[in-house]
């Protein structure tokens, strides 16, 4: 299992099942609900902010305490961090219902309605005045460029392909999406990269980008690449919550809470600075 918001997944909407849990967006049955959640067992990654983080920080633990107060229960951890087997040793060992932030449309695994959609960002500080826009811009290839890397088994990040594409390889700096796990949030380490100065731009996927943007020092740039695919190879993506296959209860239920508490979840994702690219976001 890769990374959550760096894989490339199929984008699969189902449009019906939209519509019906918009049909059917009244508050769940507190009787279903406590039948069904027992606890709120979540599979999540201890170290690994914006999203989630074993002190509950995370965008993803705030939106788990939200699902747990719809249920009337509590939120339960199995944590695990989400590289490869993180779906083998959790979800799929039955020993957690939920993961909070899974790319819609995975065959893993079966994915809700999505609830947000975001994008790779170029980054760049702010003084510097680059505003690169697209991998085709031809400064790329005098300019630092950090990058985010998955490992040496050609399953790499959308813009490590696009730059490799156009043979902008010997001015790039590889960050680890893994990093080094002994310290705090190791994937930011590509935006404090940044703001330090070691590469003039970096191509990072955009939740993270945004948070750890806004706690640097150094006023940072984020400009989503464009456009949204490069050579049919997406840098936009749609996310969902994932549970097992066959567990359609689960799905369903978690289907109508992203519609009834729509706006909310929007709320606790700008507090976190995710950029945004949803159709009925903008």
């Amino acid at each position: 299992m890769r990374r959550t918001i760096l894989l490339i997944a199929g984008l699969v909407i189902v449009c019906a099942l939209l519509v019906w849990g918009l049909e059917r967006a009244s508050t769940a049955d507190p009787s279903r609900s406590r039948s069904l959640w027992t606890t709120v067992r979540v599979c999540s990654d201890p170290n690994n902010l914006p999203f989630s983080s074993a002190r509950h920080d995370g965008f993803e633990n705030r939106l788990a305490d939200l699902i747990a107060r719809e249920a009337g229960t509590r939120v339960e951890y199995t944590w695990w961090a989400q590289r490869r087997g993180f779906l083998r040793n959790t979800l799929n060992a039955g020993l957690c219902d939920v993961v909070i932030g899974y790319p819609t449309g995975s065959d893993a695994v079966r994915t809700t309605i999505p609830y947000y959609r975001s994008t790779y960002v170029f980054v760049t500080r702010r003084s510097r005045r680059l505003r690169v826009q697209s991998f085709d811009d031809p400064r790329l290839r005098g300019l630092k460029v950090g990058v985010q890397l998955v490992g040496d088994d050609g399953a790499n990040t959308p813009p490590a392909h696009a730059l490799s594409r156009r043979g902008v390889i010997s001015n790039v700096i590889g960050y680890s999406v893994y990093g080094d796990y002994r310290s705090n949030s190791p994937p930011s380490a590509i935006v404090a990269a940044v703001a330090h100065g070691d590469v003039d731009i970096a191509t990072v996927w955009g939740p993270l980008a945004g948070y750890f943007a806004a706690l640097q020092p150094e006023p940072l740039d984020l400009v989503p690449v464009q456009p949204p695919a490069d050579d049919h190879l997406p840098e936009t993506f749609d996310i969902s919550m994932a549970v097992r296959a066959g567990d359609t209860a689960r799905l369903d239920w978690l289907d109508r809470f992203l519609t009834n508490r729509k706006a909310e979840i929007s709320r606790i994702l700008a507090a976190y600075h995710v950029p945004r690219v949803d159709e009925d976001h903008r």
